[in-house]
């Protein structure tokens, strides 16, 4: 198990000692994003007349509306990712399945190409034994 880690940080003009199992690095980005979201409401005029309390807790719903917007954010996208791979898979199985019928008849073109051939062969041997016949005297066609 790793060592607890603290890191000094200014949120709001405070300095604070955040520890935790994180790197200081990551710390220091907590309390930037903490400092951004209290930046966007401070530009608000009402934001200023409002009470500490009242203050924090709209930092806290901004934070949380940040949150859940991002987890429906990765939702929509693990469904996409979803619908990716079996969008993949299936072109994949189509890809298989239409280089088998290519192999086949990639097989079937040879093997009508050999017959084509062994048939030419008969045919020749076959023209020859009659052109045989004629050179020996035997009946000429006309």
């Amino acid at each position: 198990m790793t060592a607890k880690k603290s890191a000094e940080v200014i949120i709001d003009g405070k300095v604070y000692t955040l520890s935790g199992y994180e790197e200081e690095g990551y710390l220091q980005k907590v309390a930037s994003y903490i400092n951004n979201k209290i930046g966007e409401l401070q530009k608000m005029d009402s934001y200023r007349r409002f009470s500490s309390d009242t203050k924090a807790t709209l930092v806290e719903l901004n934070i949380a509306d940040d949150y859940f917007k991002a987890r429906d954010r990765i939702e929509e996208l693990e469904l996409t990712l979803e619908q990716k791979e079996k969008e993949i898979y299936d072109l994949k199985h189509d890809l298989i399945n239409s280089q088998i019928k290519a192999e086949k008849q990639l097989k079937e073109a040879k093997q009508l190409k050999e017959e084509k051939g062994k048939a030419q062969t008969r045919q020749s041997a076959g023209t020859s034994v009659s052109t045989e016949n004629a050179d020996k005297g035997g009946p000429e066609k006309k």
